[in-house]
């Protein structure tokens, strides 16, 4: 009875805003339901609305997939430092880390199944009732690691919240083992998705063995990004405190996660084309063009560009430090991620096609309507995740009294 009065008083809070907020909710309501039309078109009349084809069976839903999981795995980064440094600035919004992981994961998983054309056979995905084939398909590996993270990533929060929501504080040691396994359980869940790709014989592209170190280096990046985009919203709209702190220290690990990501890339370019393989036909249409074709190019040395002039400016210490800067590191940083997971990975790993043949790729109307129909979905539920959770930890639910403090930290400048 205890509990259900919990998620009720959460549930009210969620349902409690100013005129801001629900011009917000609404807003995102009417882009999940414009997608949700286009996604009807595709169900009526099946994925030729779309621009995948027989040669390109993979499109801008599976590199937006890639891209989600790494949001959802970087939510490690604010568990580490709160749980095993005892960081308490950290520790104040690990929960809310923990919300953008619940909804990432969410949304990956449902550009999955937007991707699957027949949604009717989504069956065959769930454990003893479809030919789930585990522990000998991959796939099945990646449905086991997704939805095991997306439950650790809901209980350890529940648990907490309840015991805060009854005015106690939560018993550490009965949720710190909980807490390690989803340390590991973050890192697997991207590596899986890396061995996805690089298991696919026919594909020379995503052959290598610095796929999955890529894929981590990433997540580190465009996941800090968006976390420190996120904590400065909440710290402008709510009373919640959000350290400085912890903003520096994202920053930091961003800036060193980028460098790695880049030196990736160059090590892969270089060994590709001082002496040119299979593999490397991919890459020549994706960064050069192949044969008169080159609809990816501008995708991939935009991508570049963008995370070069990222890692620039976090590399200068003052810029690092200075709030506007930062900020437009950040969103460089973040499109520049998605286009280099997204479209410059997935697209490329079909051109060639094992024959030779190159038939290009680029997304219809209908697959960008869904897209941003699934990312807005994402973000509503996310809001009301951290509605509920900043109302919980400030006391204004529930029987706690005394608020969730945030640590002391050297200032950012505006």
């Amino acid at each position: 009875m205890d509990f259900g009065r919990f998620l009720l008083d959460g549930v009210r809070a969620m349902a409690r805003g100013s005129r801001t907020y629900w011009t917000w909710l609404g807003a995102l309501a009417v882009l999940c339901a414009i997608g949700a039309g286009a996604y009807g078109l595709q169900l009526r009349d099946g994925l030729v609305v779309t621009g995948m084809s027989d040669q390109v069976s993979w499109g801008f839903y599976i590199a937006n997939f890639a891209f989600l999981v790494g949001i959802a795995a970087a939510a490690v980064l604010l568990v580490i430092p709160a749980y095993l440094f005892h960081r308490q600035d950290v520790k104040a919004v690990v929960l809310l880390g923990e919300g953008l992981a619940v909804a990432a994961v969410i949304c990956a998983m449902l550009f999955v199944l937007v991707d699957l054309g027949r949604i009717d056979r989504a069956w065959h995905l769930i454990p003893f009732i479809g030919r789930f084939n585990w522990p000998t398909s991959l796939l099945a590996w990646d449905v086991v690691v997704l939805n095991g993270y997306l439950a650790l990533n809901l209980l350890i929060p529940l648990y907490v919240h309840y015991r805060h929501w009854q005015g106690r504080e939560p018993n550490l040691k009965a949720y710190f083992p909980v807490v390690v396994v989803a340390m590991f359980w973050a890192i697997s869940i991207h590596t899986v998705t890396a061995f996805l790709f690089s298991a696919n014989s026919a594909r020379p592209f995503w052959n290598t063995a610095l796929l999955g170190p890529r894929f981590i280096a990433s997540a580190f990046v465009s996941g800090p990004a968006l976390i420190i985009l996120i904590l400065q919203a909440i710290r402008r709209l709510t009373a919640y405190p959000v350290s400085e702190g912890v903003i520096h220290t994202l920053a930091l690990i961003m800036t060193v996660s980028l460098q790695i990501s880049l030196f990736f890339v160059v090590a892969e370019l270089f060994t590709d084309f001082y002496n040119e393989s299979t593999h490397a036909a991919s890459l020549r249409y994706l960064f050069l063009g192949l044969d008169g074709f080159s609809a990816l190019r501008p995708w991939i040395w935009s991508a570049l560009v963008l995370n070069s002039v990222a890692l620039a400016i976090l590399m200068i210490h003052p810029l690092r430090r200075r709030l506007a800067t930062l900020n437009l590191a950040c969103v460089l940083a973040f499109v520049g991620v998605w286009i280099e997971k997204g479209m410059g990975l997935v697209v490329p790993g079909f051109i060639p096609t094992p024959l030779g043949e190159v038939f290009e790729y680029s997304p219809t109307a209908v697959e960008l309507a869904v897209s941003v129909g699934i990312w807005a979905f994402g973000a509503l539920l996310f809001t009301l995740l951290a509605k509920a959770s900043i109302a919980i930890e400030l006391g204004e639910v529930g029987r706690r009294r005394t608020p969730v403090a945030a640590g002391e930290a050297a200032p950012l400048r505006a």
